[in-house]
Parts: C-alpha cells; sequence; structure tokens
C-alpha cells in the first residue's frame, strides 16, 4: 500500500496547465462576483445570482488551496507550493473584500425575511444570510479594510507560514541522530523507558535552535489578532471567537464550570499511572503517554486498516466500506518524513466529495486512534456532501463531534472485546488521551489567554512564554504532572497556537470531547435507530447555532450538569483504572 496520499485528481503538478488556468481564472470569478453585487438587479435576483457565484467560486478556492497547502504540508521545501500560496494569500485578500462588501449589503436589506421567503433558492441558504446580516455589524470599516487585509499578508499570515517551516524543517538529535521533530516526539508512545526518556529530553534540548523565531511568530499573530477584534468591534479576541464559533459565553462558562471541578479526578489518575511506573512525585511529563498494560503492541498501517474497517464498519456498515476506501484510494498520508509537519488534520475538498487526511503514524494505539479521529472529520465531511459551500462552514466546537465520537467509538468496541489483560491498556489508552483532551487543552487555554492579554502591554520574550507555559500546565495539571519535570516549550510544538485568524483554537477540543460523550451515550442507548439522527446532526452542523444544533438531539449546553455528566462517565473510568493498578 503507497503510503502517500494522491493529489493528482486535483492537479497533476504545478505545471500542470489545469492549475495554471484555474489559478487565473480565480481572480476573474472574484471580479464577476463584485459585478453583480453592483449591478442593477433587484435584491432577490441580486442575492440569487451572488448564491450562485459563490458556488463557483468556493469551488475554485478548494481545489487550488488544497493542492498547495497540502503539498506544503508535506514537502516544507517545495518552492512551487510556497510561490502558489502567497499568490493565492494575494487572491484571497481581494475576495475577502468583495465578501464583506456583500456582508454588509445583505445587513443592509430591510426586507430580507421577505426575499428569502419568495425564493426556494434563498431558503437553500437562509441560515447564511440571516447570520451575514448579523456579521454586517462586525466588519472592518470599508475604508481601511484592503489596507488591512494587505498587510496581513506580511503579518500573522506570513508568521504563521514561517512557524509551519520552523516546524516542518526542525530536527532533534536523538541518541546522536538528527531526526525529524514529528519523529521524536512519536517517541513518547514507546514501550521503554528510556527511549521516551530521551527523547523527551532531545526534543526539549532542540527548541533552543527555534526559541527566538517561535516566540517572534506567537507575538505577531495575537497581537495581529487584538488589532482585528478591535477592527471589527469586539471586546475582545475571546467574544470574537465566540462569535465566529456560533458559541455564547453561557455555554463556554458551563463547560469550564465543570471542568474545573473534575480536575482533581484527572490528577488521581496520572498519580496512579506514575505510581505504576515507579514515579513518586506525579507523573514526569514523558510519560504522560507511556504505554501501560499487556496491550503493548505496535500496529503496520495493515492492522490498523482491518481494525478500523471491521469495529467502524458495526456503527453502519457504510462508514466501514469508508474507511476502506480512505486507504484504497489513498486520502491518507501516514508516516513521518523529514519536511513534513507535525500532528495530524483532515482536509475536506468538498467539490470531489473528498477528504484527505495527514497522519504521522508510528504504531501505538493512540496513532490508530488519530486515524480513527481523522475519518471522523472525514465521514462528518461526507455527511455535508451535496451542501452549498456557505452551509458547510462547521464551527470549531461541532467541528470536533465526529472525530471524537469515532474515538469513543473505536475504544468501546476494542474494550468490548478485550482481555482482562488487555482492558487496562486500553482504558487507560482512552484517559490518557481524554486527559489531553481536557487537562491539556484547558492548559492551553489559560496560556493563551495570558499571552493575548498580556500582549497589549508587551511582547513576550522567550522565558516570559515558558513560565506562563509551566504556569497554565501547574493550574491544570497540578500534583498530577512532576513539578520538575514538565513542558515549558508546549507553545512551540503546537501549531494551533500559530493560526492566523483563528485563536483559541484549544477549547473547542474540550467542547468536542465532551459534546461527542453526550452524543455517544444516546447512541449506547438507541442502538442502530439512533445512527440517520447521527448523521442529520452532522449534517446541520452548518446551519446553527450551537445551542441550537445541539439541542436538536436533546442536549442543552449552556447548562453545567450536561457537561458534568459527560465528566461523570470519565470518572467511573477513572476510578476503575485506580482500582485495577492498586
Amino acid at each position: 500500500m503507497n503510503p502517500n496520499w494522491d493529489l493528482s485528481y486535483l492537479y497533476k503538478g504545478f505545471d500542470d496547465p489545469a492549475f495554471l488556468a484555474d489559478l487565473k481564472r480565480f481572480p476573474e470569478e472574484i471580479k464577476v462576483e463584485q459585478a453583480i453585487l453592483d449591478g442593477g438587479d433587484d435584491p432577490q435576483t441580486k442575492l440569487e445570482k451572488l448564491t450562485d457565484q459563490q458556488e463557483v467560486l468556493g469551488a475554485l478556492s478548494d481545489r487550488l488551496s488544497a493542492f498547495c497547502s497540502l503539498t506544503q504540508a508535506v514537502d516544507a521545501n517545495n518552492a512551487d507550493a510556497t510561490k502558489y500560496l502567497n499568490v493565492l494569500d494575494v487572491i484571497f485578500n481581494d475576495s475577502r473584500i468583495v465578501s464583506s462588501a456583500i456582508t454588509r449589503y445583505i445587513g443592509s436589506l430591510p426586507n430580507l425575511e421577505d426575499l428569502i421567503a419568495a425564493s426556494p433558492k434563498l431558503q437553500k441558504v437562509a441560515f447564511h444570510l440571516r447570520e451575514s446580516a448579523e456579521n454586517a455589524h462586525h466588519t472592518i470599516p470599508e475604508a481601511v479594510e484592503p489596507w488591512i487585509l494587505e498587510m496581513s499578508l506580511s503579518g500573522g499570515s506570513a508568521f504563521s507560514q514561517l512557524r509551519d517551516k520552523l516546524d516542518s524543517t526542525h530536527t532533534a538529535n536523538y541518541r546522536g541522530q538528527e531526526i525529524p521533530l514529528s519523529a521524536v516526539r512519536g517517541l513518547a508512545y514507546d514501550a521503554d523507558a528510556s527511549v521516551r526518556k530521551d527523547a523527551y529530553e532531545a526534543e526539549i534540548a532542540s527548541y533552543k535552535k527555534m526559541e527566538l523565531p517561535m516566540s517572534y511568530c506567537l507575538n505577531a499573530v495575537k497581537m495581529e489578532a487584538r488589532t482585528l477584534s478591535k477592527a471589527k468591534g469586539y471586546p475582545s479576541v475571546l467574544d470574537m471567537t465566540l462569535s465566529d464559533s456560533r458559541m455564547d459565553r453561557a455555554t463556554l462558562d458551563a463547560m469550564l464550570t465543570a471542568i474545573r471541578e473534575y480536575l482533581p479526578h484527572f490528577r488521581r489518575y496520572m498519580k496512579a499511572k506514575a505510581k505504576l511506573l515507579g514515579h513518586q512525585n506525579g507523573l514526569p511529563f514523558y510519560d504522560l503517554f507511556a504505554p501501560v498494560g499487556q496491550n503493548v503492541h505496535t500496529y503496520t498501517v495493515e492492522e490498523a486498516r482491518e481494525m478500523l474497517v471491521r469495529l467502524m464498519g458495526q456503527f453502519t456498515p457504510e462508514m466501514g466500506k469508508f474507511i476502506d476506501n480512505a486507504f484504497e484510494q489513498r486520502w491518507i498520508d501516514i508516516y513521518p518524513r523529514e519536511g513534513k509537519t507535525g500532528g495530524a488534520f483532515c482536509s475536506p475538498v468538498h467539490f470531489a466529495d473528498r477528504s484527505l487526511v495527514m497522519t504521522n503514524f508510528t504504531g501505538s494505539f493512540s496513532d490508530v486512534s488519530t486515524i480513527a479521529h481523522e475519518l471522523g472529520h472525514a465521514w462528518h465531511n461526507r455527511c455535508l456532501a451535496g451542501l452549498p459551500y456557505s452551509m458547510i462552514d462547521t464551527p470549531m466546537p461541532l467541528a470536533e463531534t465526529a472525530s471524537i465520537f469515532n474515538e469513543q467509538l473505536l475504544a468501546h468496541m476494542v474494550l468490548k472485546d478485550a482481555s482482562p489483560d488487555e482492558q487496562l491498556s486500553l482504558l487507560e489508552g482512552n484517559l490518557m488521551e481524554t486527559n489531553q483532551t481536557i487537562v491539556d487543552i484547558y492548559s492551553r487555554y489559560l496560556f493563551e489567554t495570558e499571552v493575548i492579554d498580556t500582549r497589549a502591554d508587551h511582547a513576550m520574550n522567550v522565558d516570559e512564554l515558558k513560565d506562563a507555559m509551566l504556569r497554565a500546565q501547574e493550574a491544570s495539571y497540578g500534583d498530577g504532572l512532576d513539578p520538575e519535570i514538565r513542558h515549558p516549550y508546549m507553545w512551540a510544538c503546537k501549531s494551533h497556537y500559530y493560526s492566523s485568524g483563528y485563536n483559541f483554537y484549544n477549547f473547542p477540543y474540550a467542547f468536542g470531547e465532551l459534546f461527542a460523550k453526550g452524543v455517544f451515550a444516546q447512541y449506547l442507548q438507541k442502538g442502530a435507530a439512533f445512527v440517520p439522527d447521527y448523521c442529520r446532526l452532522l449534517r446541520s452542523c452548518g446551519s446553527g447555532t450551537i445551542a441550537d444544533v445541539a439541542a436538536s438531539v436533546g442536549i442543552d449546553v449552556r447548562n453545567p450538569d450536561f457537561w458534568r455528566s459527560s465528566l461523570e462517565v470519565v470518572k467511573g473510568n477513572i476510578d476503575k483504572f485506580c482500582e485495577l493498578v492498586k
């Protein structure tokens, strides 16, 4: 099986005449959109034409940006990818200016509801139109918008790209050999304790080579976020993020309240794992991901594929076939290699009803779970197939629903058939992942809050960033982590902090983890009858606020009790783990 993804259905290369033709056509279609907006059509006709043109632009943007960004994701030194991403950045700026003008136009229509009611075409994008009317209050002032967007090309966007270059070309000296950062971080899951410790020390030591430019990247991206939130009329970066996420403060506060209440239970889990591994002062950071129990198995990709197809197919046969096809059609770029960025992600290609998944697979069960996670995103994308581009924009918190549901499903299926000896390992593996999406994510939320607040006064230097990271880890992990062996550079290795235009890309993971547990509980209660409801839920994620989408399956996300009920499930697993390791 070829372990590298296939992008040839997008374009054959950067010299492909189809690529060059689409690149030339893209700005011309933006001019067509502007002409429609400036034209003399009546409002209903104008909105209908704009709706059609947005589909044309969506498909072009989808295809061009996917090819360029995905090529660079696995080949950081590809000069053509870098060149054309810069070209696209300029075109996207022009597109954003027209999009803002359209938003202002929609916001100016006093009879928008009448126009929607009179047009079947507009009814299909009604939520998008109503949201645009609301967002009209938060557009950048028209007179300065072109300059602000153009400056972002040498500001947040440029620093975000620099960060990706630094990360994907960074190496660490592990036992005398220079290996990619993603590979050395993958050794945290190794069964050999000395490998984990040496890899951690090599990783920490390696950051000295890039800590200074990384600190400049982070400060620049977060200062731009502060500037944009003010330009758009939001009280804070968090308020801007919540608005973009279609989420309100009541929901965030309810979730964080419950998380803080349950942190002591996560610390019990970490201390129990520490004792199991022979540590007396909490868990050293290098053993956070240490495998335990009798199921310390290294999986091949073929084994991972067979397991996922078989087990996920028990949820619905269509999902099993879907996953098998993803492997067969080379949707997945599997292994770490030099020049490839770290981590994992899923990128939708909506016009082709496909997704592309990048992982850095090294063979742990966690890596198998990561593939399940990313293919959950792909399944979500499949559920959105056929919808207009304007109705597939899933807010970040809901975007994690299907991915974490898949993790829950995999863990449930594997535990169900496991022997008693295997259960400890699998239970701990599930808790390890949950610990990351709740406890570590909470530390990232605290850290980013401090960076954004401090950035109002000054740029934080490397030592300040490291200190802030350690204090955030203390507030979240507490005595579950060894205070002498933590990770002061977590801000340097997590790409989420550096995404220009995306801030607080942390709490959505906690939301997704706990929301998915609530959804999964309904599946356990209702069985196969819930599958159509689940798919409808995923299809509706771009068509409503988070509170409304959740209410469609009977969940009140503004009530802390919902979040407590999901965390109570985790507590039950922690209790079981602590009992097993006594």
